[in-house]
């Protein structure tokens, strides 16, 4: 008898960030990381490990809308989904009555997210390789199929995206060899949290540069005087020559957003992330327009791969953001990638949270290998804290992740964290209640 899953079970899991202020942004002010945790199981007893990352109430109602998937998967042969994960994608997305909570954005979409990241896991677990190196092995025509090109066939056909791949392949094994060797260049968001006081701003970038990063990020929008002054110290503390990234969080209109650029270029920011709304793709092209040469990016809240391929159209970015759960999870990322790659975009992952520099680094590495064949002007966001509760946390030496060696996707979290931080009921919260 072919082989099934046999279950899927999901876990309200939530970090107590708020109380140092972590992750305090200038529109999440107190968030507490979260993880709507999946596990599946097959009957041989594999299992494979996802999530969605949120940052704290409203988790719950994420755990429901994974539990809503549940009929989808359960039963369901491993073979089959294993043989076309992209058919089994569009089964996952595509529901006749799930796909109205969406359509493919919000809660249903991250839901997704974290059950085709799981799947991703359980594969590569079964093939005993990580993620990454999953992806990077398989042929041009097999990540071709993953691509539902239904919607952005105006931007990319799969005889684009073919040429892309099969353009990448002569070098794949080369770029393997040298990213085991060196690994893959990382910036450090650790500094630039907008609750940090200004002494400990300074001493996280120094330390920052001492550990070889080359690029920091600082949080913005919440005020403009305390932004100038905040920009002025980290210039000063990590000199000219290291890249300083700021993030708005959406906090900004339009306008708004181009005049508190504005005093700020003195101090050279590389990009402004996220400076206003993340669904306004003509507001980002003006924005664009107006504060080069800082560079705009985003995409960590882009519902999925058809605003990212507006984005793109529009000339709206400089920089794409990707996220491992907020559209659905390796699959579409990979629809992402390869369109990023067609537009001549760098991708720059976000990883600002629970879990998702585990996951993100296995796409970033894909990308690098079997797409854009590039690292330049690429880097992968890397925030230090949380990685303990992970089975296989990241690795991050002088400035660059290491190369995961560990098979699958990286997101499974230490039982005893599960237990300790499960909400409301972890010892945890009882404590904090």
């Amino acid at each position: 008898m072919t082989e099934q899953i046999v279950s899927l079970d999901v876990s309200d899991v939530r970090f107590p960030t708020s109380r140092e202020l972590d992750g305090s942004d200038a529109m999440n002010p107190e968030p507490d990381y979260s993880a709507t945790y999946v596990t599946i199981r097959t009957g041989g007893g594999a299992e494979g490990h996802g999530l969605a990352f949120t940052i704290g109430r409203g988790n719950e109602v994420q755990a429901a809308a994974v539990a809503a998937l549940r009929p989808l998967v359960v039963g369901r042969s491993v073979a089959e989904l294993l043989a076309d994960p992209g058919a089994f994608h569009r089964t996952l997305v595509g529901d006749g009555q799930l796909r109205w909570l969406g359509p493919a954005k919000g809660v249903i979409h991250m839901a997704a997210a974290a059950v085709d990241n799981a799947l991703w896991d359980l594969a590569g677990r079964l093939a005993g390789k990580p993620v990454w190196r999953l992806l990077a092995e398989m042929s041009p025509e097999q990540l071709v199929s993953l691509v539902d090109f239904r919607y952005l066939r105006d931007a990319l056909t799969p005889e684009e995206a073919l040429d892309i791949l099969r353009g990448a392949a002569p070098g794949r094994a080369e770029r393997t060899e040298r990213l085991l060797e060196h690994g893959y260049p990382a910036y450090t968001t650790t500094p630039g949290w907008l609750g940090y006081t200004d002494e400990k701003l300074v001493r996280l970038a120094k330390e920052a540069v001492a550990d070889g990063f080359r690029q920091i990020k600082l949080k913005v929008g919440a005020d403009a005087e305390a932004d100038r002054r905040r920009l002025a110290l980290a210039r000063e503390a990590v000199g000219p020559d290291i890249r300083i990234a700021i993030d708005a969080n959406q906090a900004w209109g339009v306008a708004e957003a181009i005049d508190w650029l504005r005093p700020l270029t003195p101090f050279d920011p590389y990009w402004i992330e996220e400076p206003t709304s993340p669904d306004d793709i003509l507001g980002h092209a003006a924005i664009r327009r107006a504060v080069a040469p800082i560079r705009v990016a985003t995409g960590e809240h882009c519902q999925n791969q058809v605003m990212f391929k507006q984005l793109l159209q529009a000339g709206a970015i400089d920089v794409l953001q990707l996220d491992a759960s907020r559209v659905a999870g390796v699959t579409e990322n990979v629809a992402i990638l390869l369109l990023a790659a067609r537009f001549g975009v760098p991708v720059c992952p976000h990883a600002g949270g629970v879990g998702l520099c585990e996951m993100v680094q296995h796409l970033a590495m894909f990308d690098y290998v079997a797409v854009s064949g590039t690292t330049e002007n690429r880097v992968i966001e890397y925030v230090d804290h949380l990685h303990e509760h992970f089975t296989a946390p990241v690795t991050v030496r002088n400035g660059h992740y290491r190369a995961p060696l560990t098979p699958g996707l990286g997101a499974e979290l230490h039982p005893e964290s599960i237990a300790a931080h499960r909400y409301p009921d972890g010892p945890v919260w009882r404590e904090l209640s």
